[in-house]
């Protein structure tokens, strides 16, 4: 009798416990409005751009910078993306990406607090004076 009880809770765990669908989002599947993919091209270059049917749309373009040098040849792109939030604001960034690595720009992102004023007026006083010889003592 407690195999049956056991086994009963287990079963009814299993049941509780499966995947549940989404609820109150759409399920069906999105459509691909456009799509296009061109490269990767014998001198390194490339773009791709897609548009869905729930308005995201992203695209880049990339190429090959200082083509044949070893010491300074790299990837270079730039491209952008947007969409709609959860919360309906329109989320649209835009990003470079090369040697000094990905650089994106949008207005949701967060930025730095100013610097206060005593603080940039302290720095601008550092900056204006003549450097000071170094007191080697050996």
């Amino acid at each position: 009798m407690k195999t049956i009880a056991v086994l009963m809770m287990f079963v009814v765990s299993a049941v509780v416990a499966r995947p549940q669908a989404p609820s109150g989002q759409n399920t069906s599947p999105i459509p691909i409005i456009s799509y296009v993919n061109e490269g990767v091209n014998f001198d390194g270059s490339y773009k791709w751009s897609y548009e869905t049917g729930n308005e995201i749309r992203a695209q880049e373009e990339g190429f090959l910078k200082n083509a044949g040098n070893p010491e300074t040849e790299g990837q270079a792109a730039q491209g952008s993306y947007s969409y709609t939030a959860p919360d309906g604001t329109r989320i649209e960034l835009t990003y470079t990406a090369d040697e000094n690595g990905f650089v994106p720009q949008g207005a949701h992102l967060p930025t730095p607090p100013p610097i206060p004023e005593a603080i940039q007026r302290a720095l601008e006083f550092i900056a204006s004076q003549p450097p000071q010889p170094e007191d080697n003592q050996q």
